[in-house]
């Protein structure tokens, strides 16, 4: 029986691991190729690259919203954030929470 709880243990860990480096790699993606679309301040909004687009398709924005801070918050606009999901056709919902900004209805 603690065989079986140790290799649970490890399955599980390697699963944690595993996401953690999927969101990471998302982050690294995300800041590569969308950062200059997204960052203050909130005007002008530039349509995004094909390659900025292409990386929202394909990311895990739950767990990238998770990783907001308020000092992401001071670099990278959300407004902008909103803009750039929805012209990639990956919009937030109304009221989804990423870091401490909700999104607003789409205009």
């Amino acid at each position: 029986m603690a065989k079986l709880m140790d290799l649970c243990f490890i399955i599980l860990t390697i699963g944690v691991a595993v996401s953690a480096d999927e969101c990471e790699g998302d982050r690294q993606a995300m800041i590569k190729e969308c950062a200059k679309y997204q960052k203050w301040p909130a005007n002008p909004k530039i349509d995004p690259s094909d390659a900025c687009c292409a990386v929202w398709q394909k990311a895990n924005i739950p767990c990238l919203c998770a990783g907001v801070t308020k000092e992401k918050e001071k670099i990278y606009c959300m407004e902008k954030v909103g803009y750039v999901a929805n012209f990639c056709k990956k919009p937030f919902p109304h009221g989804y929470k990423c870091g401490s900004y909700t999104f607003p209805p789409l205009a």
